[in-house]
């Protein structure tokens, strides 16, 4: 018997490969499905089911493109929703063999009304582990707001409603000792204050998972309801493609996967209107960049920050990456449903200066230059865009909060002929939001490095007390 959790940590995402007796299963596919077909074909297994445990909205499942691939039939709990592929809707209680293991479906509504978890009954007929989806997490449950952005008649009250009673007579009856293995950890904005461990027992969860403690179904509702904010605005699209399918994944990186020249690279965005995407690091961009190129950095949570500011799924992307790193950065948009990337430049930015193209920058200031500029001038307007819950829990005095995740409304409170002073929590999140201004004309924004880890930890800056945030939205 194996289970292998496999976890993915830009999206917060975990899947799963469960083995039994040369058969397998996996449990809510990454939208790339080689690695499960080889890790199969290395053990001399088949893999038999691709069960999900609800339609996702933080990224674009693999079920369609492994079912294709494999033969294994795609496996939803109950649902109404009309796909647009093949799939067994299972009913709640079915029992789907897994060699000498069993996988039950138990279906959970809440988060969304086809929410379900899948219970390993294993080799020995023992309860073994629940694969719980965004039903229940370590230290959290999915947030009940997300569906009411596909079906009308929902409200996020009545679906934690549901959610409370999938919960109490679902899940806690189970025993202690299963193992829990949720669809996602810290980081991910599908629950609100989520662990940064990735399994525990039902056990402790019990005891310690603020959702599962004694209380009214009223009292409930209002725990898992405040402190939410607008989910990001891909999550809807997201679910349309994961209910209706996409693209296959080999046509996805046979389109992006295209050299471009300097100029064929100019002209591509000149002619398209494709987005310039740069996804080298904050500080390599700042000293040099494509003008107009917007910065979202590989190494950090790329494909979250592309879904919440990059609005239409359908935008054509231009990429510039470092050498070598070009398809992880279209396989990475392609999770998130981002799969019109149009090519990208060949030779990366290098090629670009070489060639003598126009190179824009951002100034950039470390937090004891940042001092010595306020001693010299006095009072500086300083912009930290971290999330509000971020800000909320301690800041830099005087400093105002603008956040990236609504860019939009943020750059409102910045008048273009103001010089800021940007940070964030470490220096990713600053690079993105200055790096959009620059290209909507903004051109009086200056980075700060290491962000208000740097501030804080140099003495320098009043800082407000902590405060403990109630959610991490």
């Amino acid at each position: 018997m194996l289970i292998e959790q496999i976890y993915t940590g830009c999206l917060a995402q975990g899947a799963y490969y469960i083995e039994s007796n040369g058969e397998a299963a996996i449990i809510d596919p990454l939208r790339e499905v080689q690695p499960y077909i080889e890790k199969a074909e290395r053990r001399n297994a088949k893999i038999k089911y691709v069960f999900e445990t609800h339609f996702h909205a933080d990224f674009v499942s693999g079920h369609k493109d492994l079912s294709a691939k494999t033969g294994a039939p795609i496996v939803f709990g109950p649902t109404s929703m009309k796909m647009g592929f093949d799939a067994i809707v299972a009913t709640d209680g079915q029992e789907f063999p897994i060699g000498k293991a069993k996988i039950r479906v138990i279906h959970t509504p809440g988060h969304t009304m086809e929410s379900t978890c899948y219970l390993l009954i294993n080799e020995e007929g023992k309860e073994e582990a629940l694969f719980t989806g965004d039903t229940l997490f370590i230290g959290d449950v999915g947030r009940p707001d997300l569906a009411q952005k596909v079906v009308k008649d929902l409200t996020q009250d009545k679906l934690a409603g549901h959610l409370y009673d999938s919960l109490r007579n679902k899940i806690m009856p189970l025993a202690d000792d299963i193992i829990v293995y949720p669809a996602h950890g810290a980081g991910s904005a599908c629950g609100k204050n989520m662990s940064k461990e990735t399994s525990d027992t039902l056990g402790n969860q019990k005891k310690t998972n603020y959702a599962l403690q004694d209380m009214t179904k009223e009292q409930f509702i209002k725990e898992v309801t405040t402190g939410l904010t607008p989910p990001p605005s891909y999550f809807p699209q997201n679910v349309m493609m994961n209910i209706q399918g996409y693209d296959s994944i080999d046509e996805v990186l046979h389109r992006g996967i295209n050299p471009l020249s300097p100029a064929a690279f100019e002209a591509a965005a000149n002619e398209t209107g494709a987005v310039v995407l740069d996804t080298r690091d904050a500080q390599t961009f700042a000293k040099g960049f494509i003008p107009n190129s917007i910065n979202i950095g590989i190494d950090g949570s790329f494909a979250v920050w592309v879904g919440a500011l990059i609005p239409d799924l359908k935008q054509e992307i231009l990429v510039v990456a470092e050498e070598g790193r070009e398809e992880e950065v279209i396989t990475r948009l392609a999770r998130v449903g981002y799969d019109y990337c149009i090519g990208y430049l060949k030779g990366g930015f290098a090629a670009w200066k070489a060639d003598g193209r126009e190179v824009d920058h951002i100034e950039s200031v470390s937090a004891e230059q940042l001092a010595e500029i306020i001693e010299e001038k006095g009072k500086v307007n300083i912009l930290d865009v971290r999330k509000n819950s971020e800000y909320l829990s301690e800041h830099v005095m005087d400093a105002e909060n603008a956040p990236l995740d609504y860019i939009n409304d943020s750059m409102t409170k910045v008048d273009k002929n103001k010089t800021y002073y940007v940070h964030c929590a470490g220096g990713y999140r600053s690079m993105v939001f200055a790096s959009i201004l620059k290209a909507r004309g903004y051109d009086n924004l200056i980075d700060v490095k290491g962000g208000f880890t740097a501030l804080k930890s140099s003495g320098l800056f009043p800082v407000s007390e902590y405060v403990c945030p109630t959610t991490l939205l």
